[in-house]
């Protein structure tokens, strides 16, 4: 498994632009997930934190140019039917149709899987922990996707079949006729060698299968809390059958990383691409990877390789492809100037592993901790951060923004 590690680059010109800061009223807090591009051209994204008229979340529809129209507030129910902190963004189906989880809420508190039209009228589809000691999952983080045969499929990070009180996730199927099937149970192998608690959103590759990470589980006992393990990346059949492809920490001294909190992409070239929060050749402070799917990996970066974290640390999104083929993400810290403070970064990283820093983020002015990034249609970069801008009504560290970049 060889590694590769490029120092990074100095950043083209880029332009930044703050759209929207977030507040009490129009939510706070956006989970990690990435914005959508809708067919209608605008973004569309959730809020998870303490906002909104009942202050559990909502879902909203922003302009290229930064307007922004709340299209549901979550809990907006007796008893939080409609679900209650909205998690992993949305995804448009194709029936024009908007789909997504929510962490809490729903008839027994463990979440929902909900529809939204573009109108705003929410159907709850399925409350999860609706089976016998929970054994279709509960507590959803990562978002939706629908499948080339039409269905969604996403995870749960607790529930399942296996262990005590089952809390070790599962991976789940719907149809859009509500029809719900549990595929896989985590922790299904000794030690929990498959993975435990997935939490980001799954992808389907060209060959069909689907694809994942599970913060926790695999093989390695080493990591921070060695009970749990460092994580894994798996394989899914739509008839569910699973593979485990990696399991991080399989190197010395963890230099191909641990505990991917975020999902997976596919690049145009066939190959998966990730990140990981901790580990590395430099201290521990996160990776980029890059996986076939038949299960060989290659670190593409390990950060902090320049002083003070310039290039920044501990990436915790995903990744996304540009069209002109460069990778593009974030990291929640680091940045020039801001080593051990709240800052984050916007980066662009090549396919053979050379990145460039193109944002470090100022908490006051533009937010901070950037958990996302997407490219629309016209080529300009989005993004959120959960945290930061100069909204005064959250709590001390502000609200979180939606950003654009532009070359």
């Amino acid at each position: 498994m060889m590694v590769l590690i490029c120092a990074a680059a100095l950043a083209p010109a880029q332009t930044f632009q703050t759209l929207v800061n977030f507040s009490k009223t129009s939510g706070e807090q956006p989970p990690y997930s990435p914005l959508i591009q809708g067919a209608d051209g605008n973004l569309y994204g959730t809020t998870g934190g303490f906002a909104g008229p009942n202050a559990l979340g909502t879902a909203y529809r922003m302009t290229p140019a930064g307007d922004l129209t709340a299209l549901y507030n979550f809990c907006a129910l007796k008893g939080c039917g409609d679900g209650a902190y909205p998690s992993g963004g949305i995804v448009q189906a194709g029936n024009g149709n908007f789909y997504g989880v929510t962490y809490r809420g729903g008839a027994l508190d463990a979440g929902i899987i909900y529809e939204l039209t573009p109108a705003g009228k929410l159907t709850t589809m399925y409350s999860f922990c609706s089976q016998t000691n929970c054994t279709d999952g509960e507590l959803p983080i990562g978002g939706l996707i629908q499948a080339t045969n039409g269905n969604f499929y996403g995870t749960t990070h607790m529930g399942g079949a296996n262990g005590f009180a089952g809390n070790y996730g599962t991976i789940f199927e719907i149809t859009p006729s509500r029809q719900f099937t549990t595929l896989y149970s985590f922790c299904s192998q000794a030690n929990c060698a498959d993975g435990q608690s997935p939490y980001a959103s799954l992808v389907q590759a060209s060959n069909g299968n689907i694809y994942g990470t599970t913060v926790y589980g695999g093989v390695s006992s080493y990591c921070a809390d060695q009970s749990l393990g460092c994580g894994t990346i798996f394989e899914i059949t739509a008839a569910g059958k699973f593979t485990t492809l990696y399991s991080f920490c399989s190197q010395a001294n963890c230099a191909d990383g641990f505990y991917p909190f975020s999902g997976l992409i596919q690049a145009s070239n066939g190959n998966l691409y990730g990140t990981t929060q901790q580990g590395g050749t430099t201290g521990g402070y996160g990776t980029v990877f890059e996986i076939t799917t038949a299960g060989k990996l290659t670190t593409l970066y390990s950060f902090c390789t320049e002083a003070s974290c310039a290039d920044g640390e501990d990436p915790s999104s995903g990744l996304v492809q540009g069209s002109n083929g460069t990778l593009y993400g974030t990291t929640s810290f680091g940045g020039a100037n801001c080593y051990a403070i709240f800052c984050g970064t916007a980066y662009e990283i090549t396919p053979a592993g050379k990145l460039t820093t193109v944002h470090t983020f100022h908490p006051a002015l533009e937010g901070m901790t950037p958990t996302s990034i997407m490219q629309a249609t016209d080529g300009t970069l989005y993004g959120v951060t959960s945290e930061g801008g100069d909204n005064s009504t959250c709590a001390s560290f502000g609200c979180g923004t939606v950003f654009s970049l532009t070359e």
